[in-house]
């Protein structure tokens, strides 16, 4: 019999929310394969980074186990319906099938705001996150290798993309 998965329950993310959204953050760059990034920053910086739809938090008994947002793919009109996916889990809450919820739920958002192409670039070590996505429709369509250096360190990253079906292509 399948174990049963807490639920969370979702709701746009706030600036009041930030401590808890840093910390998560944090923990995924901690793990050296979830950003590019050293260091959470500012709530200014994240603020000005990511689109300000499809904010999300994940919570359970009143904590935020998750969020996820958009990033622009470009300025240019022609890609105004392609964003780029971020989405981090709680150290403490890993394992628990969070992330797939997460990026179901942000999924959902997206097409109700007309996006039709997200984007995701993973590490290849990351393979909880790949597991995510391809179970959230995303499809591998390239392999970058060294296309980032982190700490003197070359990355490679996967490049996975989903296509909505309910926003017209």
């Amino acid at each position: 019999m399948a174990e049963l998965l807490d639920e969370l329950s979702f709701r746009p993310m706030t600036g009041d929310d930030w401590g808890s959204v840093r910390d998560i953050y944090a923990d995924g760059i901690s793990t050296g394969y979830a950003t590019f990034e050293s260091e959470a920053g500012s709530w200014d910086r994240w603020d000005h980074r990511h689109l300000n739809y499809c904010r999300i938090v994940g919570e359970l008994n009143g904590l935020i186990c998750s969020f996820a947002a958009l990033t622009k793919q470009s300025a240019r009109p022609v890609y105004s319906g392609v964003a780029e996916v971020s989405v981090y889990v709680a150290k403490a809450c890993w394992g628990r099938g969070f992330g797939k919820q997460t990026l179901r739920e942000l999924v959902k958002r997206s097409e109700g705001s007309g996006i039709w192409t997200l984007q995701s670039t993973i590490f290849p070590e990351n393979t909880s996150s790949i597991a995510v996505h391809r179970a959230c429709g995303f499809r591998e369509v390239g392999y970058r290798d060294r296309i980032g250096k982190l700490d003197g360190r070359w990355l490679d990253s996967v490049l996975f993309e989903r296509r909505s079906e309910v926003v017209g292509i």
